[in-house]
C-alpha cells in the first residue's frame, strides 16, 4: 500500500476558497434579485398591477383600476362602492367618508357636461387607484 504524503495545503485551500467564493458570489446575486425586487415595490413589497376596470353603474365608464396589496375583485368593490358614494349626493357629487374602510381622495377635471376624475383610495398598506369618465 502506497504511503500518501501529507496533502498540498495551499492548492486545497485555494480550490476551497474558489468553491467558497463561487457559492457566496451566488447568494449574494440572489438576495440583490429578491431585495432589489422588493425595494422597487415600495416598503411593504407589494406591486401595483392593472386590472380589468370594472362595469360602470352608470353615465360614463371606468377607464382604468390599479391596486397594491389586494386583489382585483377588491379593487372592483371598492371602485363601485366609491361611485355609489360619490352619486348619492347628485350625479355630480362628491364622496366625503370613508368607503369599505378605505379613505379616497379625488382629482377632477369638469366641463359642464362631463367628470374626468383620479381616485386613490388606501387603507393601511393597500391601495386601490381607478380613474373615470362620467356624463353629467
Amino acid at each position: 500500500m502506497p504511503t500518501r504524503c501529507a496533502p498540498n495545503l495551499p492548492r486545497d485551500r485555494a480550490r476551497r476558497s474558489s468553491a467558497l467564493l463561487g457559492a457566496s458570489l451566488a447568494a449574494l446575486a440572489l438576495a440583490l434579485a429578491a431585495g432589489g425586487s422588493q425595494a422597487a415595490a415600495g416598503p411593504h413589497g407589494h406591486q401595483a398591477r392593472s386590472c380589468h376596470a370594472p362595469r360602470y353603474p352608470g353615465l360614463g365608464y371606468f377607464t382604468s383600476l390599479t391596486v397594491s396589496g389586494v386583489s382585483c375583485s377588491t379593487g372592483s368593490q371598492v371602485a363601485v362602492a366609491y361611485y355609489h358614494c360619490r352619486t348619492r349626493s347628485g350625479v355630480s357629487g362628491r364622496c366625503h367618508g370613508r368607503v369599505l374602510g378605505y379613505t379616497c381622495s379625488e382629482k377632477r377635471n369638469s366641463i359642464p357636461t362631463e367628470i374626468d376624475a383620479r381616485v386613490s383610495c388606501r387603507s393601511g398598506g393597500k391601495t386601490v387607484t381607478h380613474t373615470f369618465q362620467q356624463n353629467t
